[in-house]
């Protein structure tokens, strides 16, 4: 891959990028010599200068490494997580410990005092277009001073649902706008979901490991949480799945067919299109997560299950949260043959969503540059995830696994089996750093040496410093020596 005129970023960061992508890929290995410098800049045509920068930031991220008098050399990359071994899927409830857990972290997670490298909400005021929504409410109150006069009424926005259904085009969904809901983010659209699809004593399908606010959300509604194995790679088991359809042990599906949350892992279009067969030639409801679809790494993005749904058993939930603006709390669901349920489920529950920041958000999907800020959200966060991972193989214990995902900002890492994460989590409070043990993704033991990290923070010396920190607590705790122990910096200052 080449630099691309149309790219506004500097030349060193697309050369990086592509070597980058080079080295995932496997087309270069652990090991093999990077083609020399000057060679690459006579190639590329561009200034020694720019394919030094270039190397320095692939350094940077952990990728390369340089070797006196000999030249630039891909690293050995942190192991990748290797796919569960298989179990028996088992009925269970979160147990009142798991539920504290959760509590715990959460609270901790919204600590302002602590440095947070886990929580999966972008902290980097950079990462949204505060100041374009900004200018367009205010534009849309001079212009329709009444429009925080009136109550929002269901459907809501009729605009918001049309710039919608023509952006779930890149997904492959065909939509119209009376198809879409909106809802109060995508846990609502789930919450819907689950209302109109079971009955309290339902069995629930869901991803091992999966997004931990599920086993609550289940539990408020008196259902019944069945794992299915995940594997780290290429997603949900599908030959676990139909067995589990065989035999009728679930009456609906909650999954993240891309850039799943913990793992980061992306379904091929082949088992997308596989399981939409399959749920619908049972009749069992997919409730499909896709919360960071639009942040796929690759482009085009690869469709989601709900656009190779034949007869409307597929459900898609999700939100612009992660993408656009938190705080507007929008998200919406597509829920095929049970869309009149959910709408009259979303208009006695919260009857819809804010009149003024729905227009606002369909202003700027339409006109504000949207594509063009999700290129540089994609961007920014394949990059902090090389980042983070290279800190990770330098500071953590030998032996550390960790996934290499193709979306979103979060990744799933697996230490040796002897260190106790739920351990590790309250001792790392005690220092104000904040992670997510790998106990809170299961209601299984099987993660209790795992964590999540997440790459949406600024890579500040507070950030790393954290990072740097976690892995020397876990070495300690596994009794084993980095990666590459280059000792730690003192606590950096709060400014």
């Amino acid at each position: 891959m080449s630099p691309s005129l149309s790219d506004d970023r500097p030349l060193y960061h697309q050369l990086a990028d592509s070597f980058a992508e080079a080295i995932h890929q496997g087309t270069l290995k652990p090991g093999k010599r990077l083609p020399a410098i000057r060679r690459v800049a006579q190639t590329r045509q561009i200034s020694i200068n720019t394919v030094l920068n270039a190397w320095q930031l692939l350094e940077d991220r952990g990728l390369i490494e340089a070797r006196p008098q000999s030249g630039y050399y891909v690293r050995s990359v942190l192991p990748a997580v290797t796919p569960p071994a298989p179990h028996r899927a088992r009925i269970k409830d979160p147990s009142s410990e798991k539920l504290d857990l959760i509590d715990q972290v959460f609270a901790a997670q919204n600590h302002p005092d602590y440095i947070n490298i886990s929580l999966a909400c972008p902290q980097d005021g950079e990462l949204y277009p505060s100041a374009r929504l900004g200018r367009i409410t205010a534009s849309l109150l001079r212009r329709s001073p009444d429009l925080i006069g009136r109550y929002a009424l269901p459907p809501g926005s009729e605009r918001l649902r049309e710039e919608i259904a023509r952006r779930a085009l890149h997904g492959g969904m065909s939509l119209t706008s009376d198809a879409i809901t909106l809802t109060h983010g995508c846990m609502e659209a789930l919450q819907l979901a689950l209302r109109a699809v079971t009955q309290p004593g339902d069995c629930v399908g869901l991803e091992s490991p999966t997004y931990f606010f599920l086993f609550p959300l289940l539990a408020s509604l008196g259902l019944k949480a069945l794992e299915i194995p995940t594997d780290p790679q290429h997603g949900l088991s599908l030959d676990a799945l139909e067995m589990l359809l065989q035999e009728k042990r679930i009456q609906a599906l909650i999954a993240m067919p891309s850039a799943q949350n913990p793992l980061g892992c992306c379904m091929s279009r082949q088992n997308k299109q596989r399981l939409a067969t399959l749920v619908n030639a049972y009749q069992v409801p997919l409730l499909e997560d896709g919360l960071y679809d639009e942040l796929q790494f690759d482009w085009p993005l690869s469709p989601a299950v709900k656009s190779f749904d034949s007869d409307g058993w597929v459900i898609y939930c999700t939100s612009f949260t992660k993408t656009v603006a938190p705080d507007f709390r929008i998200g919406w669901i597509a829920a095929g043959r049970f869309h009149e349920a959910v709408a009259r489920l979303k208009a006695v529950s919260s009857m819809a969503e804010s009149r003024l920041l729905s227009e606002t958000l369909a202003e700027f999907l339409a006109n504000g540059g949207y594509d063009h800020h999700l290129r540089t959200l994609r961007r920014r966060y394949a990059a902090n995830m090389d980042e983070a991972r290279g800190l990770i193989a330098r500071y953590f214990p030998q032996g550390t696994r960790a996934t290499l995902p193709r979306g979103g900002f979060v990744f799933w890492v697996e230490l040796p089996q002897r260190v106790d994460t739920v351990a590790m989590f309250r001792r790392l409070l005690q220092e104000q750093i904040c992670v997510t043990p790998g106990a809170l993704y299961s209601l299984s033991e099987r993660y209790n040496h795992a964590l999540r990290l997440s790459c949406c923070y600024p890579f500040d010396e507070r950030y790393t410093w954290a990072l740097k920190r976690t892995g020397a607590i876990a070495c300690e705790l596994a009794g084993l020596a980095p990666g590459n122990d280059q000792g730690l910096p003192l606590r950096p200052q709060t400014v």
